[in-house]
């Protein structure tokens, strides 16, 4: 058995199910956030377009931790170039996918590598 400094951050995160599980519990998290949670409950009034939204974010997760999974949609610039997210709405984002890696219980290794890849991506998400 591997261990956690051999492992990737794919399969600390769980593999296909953890990021599954993890990718749930953040939506949910922006759905019931209400520093955000207008530009997500809209999905809900189109399920098949939030089933789209849902597997581009698992696939995502997963091929940028080191997955076999393959991500197809935009890249991060593109996706969200002209939503105008504030600096606050990233935090409070930020904040949400730290809350659903704490119920997932992934540890705090772990949870700081994904924090960093975050802040990696603000300069392509907030502002644009």
């Amino acid at each position: 058995m591997k261990t956690p400094v051999e492992q990737s951050l794919y399969e600390r995160l769980g593999g296909i199910e953890g990021i599954t599980s993890i990718v749930d519990d953040i939506v949910e998290n922006h759905m019931s956030n209400p520093a955000v949670n207008k530009r997500f409950l809209p999905l809900k009034d189109d399920p098949q377009h939030f089933a789209e939204v849902r597997q581009h974010l698992i696939n995502f997760l997963a091929a940028g931790s080191g997955g076999p999974e393959e991500y197809t949609g935009k890249d991060m610039l593109s996706s969200h170039k002209g939503m105008n997210i504030s600096q606050g709405e990233y935090m409070h984002v930020i904040d949400d996918i730290m809350k659903a890696l704490t119920k997932n219980n992934i540890d705090e290794q772990t949870q700081k590598d994904v924090l960093t890849i975050a802040y990696s991506l603000k300069g392509e998400i907030a502002g644009v």
